[in-house]
């Protein structure tokens, strides 16, 4: 470089600071001499004129002047005043440690960015010389590739360092295609004096650009964490971020892919530009399959020449991808759950500092998402304790520290008979003072002393009047740290249940009430089961009830009946009705067992016990005395409540309740106390005295039905002769359904001997005189039709 070029340019520099005074051109122009002197002056003249406006213009409206207003306007007047075809300035970037080009006129690209040290541009900024190349395709620095890809063809080149005030070079002013001649050292010194001298401005409008970026930015941070903070719609709070990323980073489009474990895909959960379109990509595949599996940020400068790029969306949409930038979107625990994909940088390829923020905002992403789920588990949660608590049949109150009402279900409005706005927040104290005391003192028990309290059958009076039976448990609440909160309250309400116990308690035990109970109401619904059924009757009881009249045969009745019940419940069994004078008792219903039938003939051998000791105070009283015949039969019965909409009552039918009946019914024609049907001697575990007396076709039903008399348990001691008796009475039977009806007389003549009162076998030495006049059909079965008996 020439020594007085050197020398000349803090001279010009002078001459632009004190705005071309005479005294300074005139020792410029000595430095100079000849034609070079004329054509420096004329430069100058026409330089600081233009500067002049410049200047003036700038400090008139620099305040309002954009960074590249004032760069396209400083390259124009540098374009012009040279001559020349164009004109580019170029920044250094140290972040990236890049020259990059914010203004370049012509057809050039709105920036370029290439190493610092690299071409000619990066030779003068990197050494801090300037540089005049009149050949620029002789030059081995020269980057020819620009040329090719405009189709501009460089000739000559001038390039200086641009320097602020204090010398630190900051980047480069490069002039292109002088078009008069070559670029001469007096141009070299006049752009190295104008560039210093514009310096200042560029300075100033690059801080005040910056310090606008950097408010635009903390804008948008701030943006960001407030929505984070406040926003509860995920989609719409997703879409802000992603708006905001495309916005910060100067790009055309964003997208956020999230990934489905369940496909193996990532998918866009929101996608500008894609109106309402889901994309599906594998998770491992092309630029964001690759972001998501290593979890490192991918920026690319020209997507298509990246083979990882897939332009096949490119071609659906209609869409020009150019720029890449892509970065995982990770979990708190470093998980990768999606990526970030921002396209089309406007002011060309994505730089670190846009990676570093698109990162901040994936990070917000995250966050978000987590939030989202958090809040999602938390509201699951609540509706899920909402629901159970609503689906609750008894009342539910929680309470805190202070003793207020804080939650309360649907059962506790219904069963305290509030609204809840009227108990919310209140005062359990002021609630329960008055009307429960217990309650408030089970409250105040446990928040003193942290331990559960509990209680049975206590009264609860309603806020407005009445009140109802409950049960109720108050149990401390504590938090994970296991600091308190407060207690719950549960009330059950047995007022029905009471009511049901109650009713019950008339035709069953205590012990099958509480099963009933305890299993719920589906016993007491219709089902067909097996059971043992029992039916008592008085003998000639219309006589003594007319003989006695009606208050001494209800009296008697009670007493009677109270007798029978107790025998019955004391041997597990129901009491299903009184039929008049009748007791119908079931063993077996609602719950089977397996000594259901030995039930029932111990109640009704305890039945005959008792009317014993009843006859006995009757006698002594100078009352009539009851004669009972009982009827039992097993088999399968319906049972459940039958009844109308107004009256209900739970009770068993069927056929094998017919056969009970006419058993009982039985009794009288054969002059016996109690028959059992051969379905419930097959069930009897137990040992008692038994006696088969015929097999008889009851009314109402075609089988016949084997019967026995029940003369005692067999523990019991035996009357005189009774072995006898049932010996022969039983070859009797064998006899005569033989046809050997003179044997058969025989054994029954031999009952009577033993007994004169056997009317059984009267009856059937009756049968047999008729047999021997008439002999039955051939297919004579032995059986007895009783109809009409």
């Amino acid at each position: 470089m020439n020594k007085r070029t050197l020398d000349a340019a803090p001279v010009v520099s002078e001459i632009f600071e004190r705005r071309l005074k005479d005294s300074i051109l005139e020792r410029a122009v000595d430095v100079f001499a000849g034609s070079e002197r004329d054509e420096l002056m004329a430069q100058v003249d026409d330089l600081a004129r233009r500067l002049d406006a410049l200047v003036e213009a700038t400090q008139k409206v620099r305040e309002s002047l954009s960074f590249d207003v004032l760069l396209t306007r400083l390259m124009t007047l540098i374009t012009e005043a040279f001559d020349a075809d164009r004109s580019s300035l170029f920044l250094y970037d140290a972040e990236s440690r890049e020259l990059f080009s914010r203004v370049a006129q012509g057809e050039m690209v709105d920036e370029i960015r290439f190493a610092a040290d690299a071409g000619i541009a990066g030779s003068v900024f990197t050494h801090g010389q300037p540089a005049i190349i009149d050949n620029a395709y002789a030059d081995p620095r020269f980057n020819s590739a620009v040329d090719a890809a405009t189709g501009y063809h460089t000739h000559n080149i001038l390039c200086v360092p641009l320097r602020t005030r204090a010398g630190d070079v900051i980047g480069v002013t490069e002039v292109l295609n002088k078009r008069q001649g070559d670029f001469t050292l007096a141009d070299c010194a006049l752009l190295q004096a104008f560039t210093t001298h514009a310096s200042m401005v560029l300075e100033t409008a690059q801080l005040s650009e910056r310090a606008r970026a950097s408010q635009r930015e903390e804008a948008h941070i701030l943006a960001v964490t407030q929505a984070v903070s406040s926003e509860l719609n995920i989609d719409k709070l997703l879409r802000k971020i992603i708006s905001i990323a495309t916005d910060l980073l100067d790009a055309e489009r964003s997208t956020l892919f999230l990934y489905d474990a369940a496909s193996d895909e990532l998918w866009s959960r929101v996608a500008e530009g894609l109106a309402e379109r889901e994309i599906r990509i594998a998770a491992h595949v092309g630029i964001a399959g690759e972001v998501f599996s290593t979890r490192s940020a991918v920026n690319i400068t020209d997507a298509y020449a990246d083979p990882r790029f897939n332009p096949q969306v490119d071609r659906k949409t209609g869409y020009r991808t150019r720029s890449i930038l892509c970065v995982p979107v990770l979990d708190k625990h470093g998980v990768p759950i999606g990526v970030v994909q921002v396209l089309n940088r406007r002011g060309g390829p994505f730089r670190m500092r846009d990676q570093r923020r698109l990162e901040m905002l994936a990070a917000q992403s995250a966050i978000a998402l987590d939030n989202a789920r958090l809040f999602r588990e938390v509201l699951d949660e609540r509706n899920y304790s909402e629901n159970v608590l609503r689906s609750l049949s008894d009342a539910v109150l929680t309470i805190d520290n202070r003793g207020n009402v804080v939650k309360l279900n649907q059962a506790a409005r219904k069963l305290l008979r509030v609204r809840a706005d009227e108990i919310l927040g209140a005062s359990t104290e002021r609630l329960f003072r008055r009307g429960n005391p217990w309650l408030l003192a089970s409250i105040d028990k446990v928040l003193a002393e942290r331990v559960a309290d509990y209680g049975v059958d206590a009264t609860l009076r309603h806020f407005d009047a009445g009140g109802v039976a409950v049960n109720y448990r108050t149990t401390p609440l504590a938090a994970p740290d296991g600091s308190p909160l407060g207690c719950t309250i549960i009330l059950e309400d047995i007022t029905q249940e009471k009511r049901l116990r109650a009713t019950m308690a008339r035709y069953m035990t205590a012990p099958v009430a509480e099963q009933v109970l305890a299993a719920g109401e589906s016993v007491l619904g219709g089902r067909s089961q097996m059971a043992t059924v029992l039916f008592s009757d008085i003998k000639g009881f219309t006589g003594i009830a007319e003989s006695l009249g009606p208050q001494q045969t209800v009296s008697m009745l009670n007493e009677y009946f109270s007798a029978m019940v107790e025998i019955v419940f004391e041997h597990h069994g129901i009491l299903d009705k009184f039929i008049g004078d009748a007791v119908m008792a079931v063993f077996g219903t609602p719950f089977a067992s397996s000594a259901d039938a030995d039930n029932a003939v111990k109640a009704a051998i305890g039945m005959q016990r008792a009317l014993s000791h009843f006859n006995a105070r009757q006698a002594a009283a100078g009352k009539p005395c009851f004669e009972v015949r009982i009827g039992i039969n097993s088999g399968d019965v319906v049972a459940g409540n039958i009844g109308s909409t107004r009256r209900m009552d739970y009770t068993v039918v069927g056929d094998g309740v017919n056969v009970a009946a006419r058993l009982e019914s039985a009794n009288k024609y054969l002059g016996t106390g109690i028959l059992i049907s051969a379905a419930t001697r097959a069930q009897l575990r137990d040992y008692y005295r038994l006696r088969e007396i015929d097999v008889l076709r009851v009314s109402g039903k075609h089988e016949p039905v084997a019967v026995f008399e029940v003369r005692g348990h067999g523990d019991e001691p035996r009357p005189a002769h009774e072995l006898e008796l049932l010996d022969v009475y039983a070859r009797g039977l064998a006899a005569y359904r033989a046809r050997s009806w003179s044997a058969a007389a025989a054994h029954f003549e031999r009952v009577l001997a033993i007994d004169a009162k056997d009317q059984p076998a009267r009856l059937l030495l009756a049968r047999i005189t008729q047999f021997q006049r008439r002999e039955p059909p051939p297919d004579w079965d032995g059986v007895w039709n009783m109809s009409g008996k």
